[in-house]
């Protein structure tokens, strides 16, 4: 399906401004791109192999020394913990704050001091814009903000709608993630709600919802549950779309019955069920089920959507395939 110039929107630079934090140390860490928890590693822990030049990924360790713990609580929904990693790291996620929000270490925000992009599955929601209708686009499940203030840097066009269940998460946002700069920055493109984000709302509907909602690291039983994406689907204005974080077996629950890919495949499943054929899945990671992106909608023409896209972002858009049960 070829897409118009009204659907297919231009991506327009926008100048980035970015807080200036410190970062001093780190530790063993895997990206919420792939969902991984977090884990910490110690000197002992260390071999040869970990000292040949090589290029670092997500995956790898990151020695403990490179890590600072600059706020750790719990709260009425999570277990708090900000991480703060070395500039000087040898790792991707060098010069980043992370946010962890369970007992696993599921890295559910991260921000870097010298650029917007993550390299996490927060880039492949900024992907979405530009195959929407005009209008407001929620976030279900904001966490410190990580995808708003992509969304609102790279789309001087776009107007944000963010709702967090833990009044908590967003305190944090705002001291350590810059998100009350954020606030201040796009007062009337950026609106924040503490409450479930299943209720979202807006008047005449949203042009696009992104979801990422999980509990005690694994996905919410709603997500499980047809009536929830019936629901979403209706709160939806014509030619609008819904793109989903549905996890995958990187991610490690506190319950360890929850399994990561038993759950992206029933979530997946109960989405199937109300969006049909136009359902489509983007998988990160080394192996199939690792972590997932779903997109409902008619594929979008993706020469099209590629053009507008800055490259670091055009790089998802082949990625996409019809979900296959």
């Amino acid at each position: 399906m070829s897409l118009t110039a009204l659907q297919i929107r231009p991506f327009t630079p926008y100048p980035i401004q970015i807080s200036h934090h410190t970062y001093r140390r780190i530790i063993k860490l895997s990206s919420k791109t792939l969902s991984k928890p977090l884990q910490i590693k110690s000197k002992s822990q260390e071999t040869h192999h970990d000292f040949t030049p090589q290029t670092r990924t997500q995956d790898d360790g990151i020695p403990i020394e490179d890590v600072k713990i600059i706020a750790k609580f719990k709260s009425r929904h999570n277990y708090i913990r900000v991480l703060e990693i070395s500039r000087k790291a040898d790792h991707p996620f060098a010069g980043s704050r992370l946010l962890l929000l369970d007992a696993p270490g599921n890295i559910h925000s991260i921000s870097f001091l010298f650029k917007s992009l993550t390299n996490t599955y927060f880039d492949v929601f900024a992907a979405l814009p530009p195959i929407i209708p005009p209008g407001p686009i929620g976030i279900l499940g904001f966490g410190a903000g990580s995808a708003a203030r992509l969304l609102l840097e790279l789309y001087p066009g776009v107007v944000v709608h963010g709702w967090e269940l833990d009044s908590s998460v967003i305190d944090v946002g705002r001291e350590f993630f810059g998100l009350k700069k954020l606030e201040k920055q796009y007062p009337d493109r950026l609106f924040i709600y503490v409450g479930n984000a299943l209720s979202a709302k807006v008047k005449d509907g949203f042009s696009g919802i992104l979801v990422d909602l999980f509990c005690k690291g694994s996905l919410i039983p709603e997500l499980q549950d047809p009536n929830t994406w019936e629901k979403l689907r209706k709160s939806l204005r014509k030619g609008g779309r819904i793109m989903v974080n549905v996890g995958g077996s990187c991610v490690e629950a506190e319950d360890k019955r929850r399994d990561g890919k038993v759950l992206m495949e029933d979530t997946l499943k109960a989405m199937h069920q109300v969006f049909g054929d136009r359902l489509f899945v983007l998988n990160l990671g080394n192996r199939k089920d690792d972590s997932s992106l779903a997109l409902t909608g008619k594929l979008p023409d993706l020469d099209a959507w590629k053009k507008v896209l800055p490259r670091s972002l055009s790089c998802y858009v082949d990625m996409w395939r019809p979900l296959s049960l």
